[in-house]
């Protein structure tokens, strides 16, 4: 164990991080003198394998990090899903067989030689935990053995350290999925001197995903009960692996400094609000980021007209394109709102369809993604209400999301909440001006009233009050544009992280060599 429940971690004297030109390299601090691999761990990870933003996240951080000069790796399961986008694979030494309490599981590492995520990639191969048609489940429902699965695959990312570099190594999981890796980390290999060096990092993208499971999971996790207790895997009455790893880490961090304080509060922690608040300031909130040379509509392969803030002539005739997609009325003047992603009650669905007053405004709505039945049912419904005013595509793909990006003049996103969002920062580049909930990275990402408009409740009228700001403003041509040009300037890349980043890999190297 690393550090008991309770106790406040030690002041630490962090070396300042100097301010990076986009010529400038990252550098990692030296460890033992060498400098370390940087390796992700991830469930997901753009193009193999995606549901949602984290796939797109650990990628995008992954790929800044390699292009800036570090030496990186990211290792990812080798789903089913994956193999259409393989280009060579290759083994990394012979399969090896982990023991998890009486059974035997059997891996092998391979390396991309040619890899479609552009960033050096690795794969977990386990043919009877990750060769099924889904990645969590199929049908809506859980593998029920997800423990296992994600389990070997953080045991044997940990174990396949050694075949990727014989210098150190700062290891970077995300999520649950690759939480007891920290865990393995500090017990399994606890008194090989190679392992006890690697500082550990988590980062949590959705706090309200933590991996729970009954305390019979234990001896499947290759764990013994002495990990069963409150102040490392046990969470009333249940086994949580996200806790494990933030008992077990360096350093964790989430996706936006607001959420970070959003999770150490009772009302908004998922019930781990008393151990973030135990780590103190080892556990912070960097923003994302996006591609921004994907997402520029001066670049767009996928839009009918290119345009910039300069110039937005383009973007009246990507509005017709997207009215004329989704089969409404070509109409310039009426406003177009539009929502793309997972139909969950965490995206504020709820709130949407059963909103009488949010229709009778005098909007059209296109709405894209899937999710829930419930709300792929009831936007159905309204869809056949009102064909002339709402449009819905339930297949989700990437060419329709950019289409509409670029074709709406107003995005909604009432999140109930939201770690930080990337579709917010997606319209704000396309000059589609966002109307969400103040809460997690929207609230650090849209300026209220100058980028677009926030509101606070989870309420319908809440809702039905930022849009119609945001309607009113619409009415204005020059207020609108000023609005559209403010929100087109906004950073959103990986680079403005850079040194915070680098700042939470040093303090981790700094806490690991402290507690060798």
């Amino acid at each position: 164990m690393r550090r008991s429940f309770g106790t406040t971690p030690s002041p630490m004297i962090l070396r300042r991080v100097e301010p990076m030109t986009d010529a400038t390299p990252l550098r990692l601090p030296l460890i033992d003198g060498e400098a370390p691999m940087l390796v992700h761990l991830a469930a997901e990870y753009f193009p193999y394998a995606r549901t949602g933003g984290l796939a797109e996240a650990a990628w995008g951080l992954h790929r800044y990090q390699h292009r800036r000069g570090l030496s990186t790796m990211a290792i990812v399961p080798l789903y089913r899903v994956a193999h259409p986008h393989l280009r060579d694979l290759e083994p990394i030494g012979d399969p090896y067989a982990l023991a998890f309490g009486g059974r035997r599981e059997t891996f092998r590492l391979l390396r991309e030689r040619h890899p479609a995520s552009e960033t050096p990639v690795c794969f977990i191969e386990h043919a009877g935990f990750f060769d099924r048609p889904g990645i969590y489940g199929e049908q809506g429902a859980d593998y029920p053995d997800n423990h296992r699965r994600f389990a070997g695959f953080a045991a044997a990312a940990v174990a396949g350290l050694r075949r990727l570099t014989d210098g150190p190594v700062v290891l970077h999981s995300h999520d649950w999925h690759a939480a007891l890796a920290p865990v393995y980390l500090r017990s399994w290999f606890r008194d090989d001197p190679w392992y006890t060096r690697i500082p550990a990092v988590m980062s949590v993208h959705n706090g309200g995903y933590q991996g729970h499971f009954g305390p019979e999971v234990m001896p499947e996790l290759g764990l013994g009960w002495e990990f069963y207790t409150v102040d490392r895997l046990e969470w009333y009455g249940k086994v949580n692996l996200l806790k494990g790893g933030l008992m077990f880490t360096d350093m964790a961090t989430t996706v936006s400094p607001a959420h970070a304080q959003e999770l150490r509060t009772a009302a908004g922690g998922f019930g781990l609000h008393e151990v973030y608040d135990w780590m103190g300031d080892r556990f912070t909130g960097v923003l994302n980021g996006i591609d921004q040379g994907a997402w520029d509509p001066r670049h767009d392969k996928f839009i009918v007209a290119r345009y910039g803030a300069d110039d937005m002539a383009g973007k009246r005739a990507c509005k017709a394109a997207t009215q004329q997609r989704f089969g409404l009325p070509e109409n310039p003047f009426v406003p177009l709102v539009g929502h793309a992603g997972r139909m969950v009650t965490q995206k504020g669905l709820d709130l949407i369809v059963r909103n009488h007053a949010l229709f009778q405004l005098a909007a059209q709505y296109v709405f894209l993604g899937n999710g829930e039945r419930k709300f792929e049912e009831a936007l159905a419904r309204l869809r056949a209400a009102m064909p002339h005013r709402i449009g819905v595509q339930t297949r989700f793909d990437d060419e329709t999301e950019h289409v509409l990006m670029a074709g709406s003049d107003i995005y909604m996103m009432p999140s109930q909440y939201e770690p930080c969002g990337l579709t917010q920062m997606r319209a704000q580049r396309y000059g589609t001006i966002p109307v969400a909930r103040r809460v997690g990275g929207l609230s650090d990402t849209i300026d209220d009233g100058v980028t677009g408009f926030l509101f606070d409740a989870y309420e319908d009228r809440a809702l039905v009050g930022g849009m119609w700001r945001a309607m009113t403003e619409h009415r204005s041509a020059r207020a609108w544009q000023e609005m559209q040009r403010a929100a087109m300037g906004r950073d959103f890349g990986w680079d403005r992280v850079a040194e915070k980043y680098l700042e939470i890999y040093t303090r981790a190297i700094a806490l690991a060599a402290e507690l060798r």
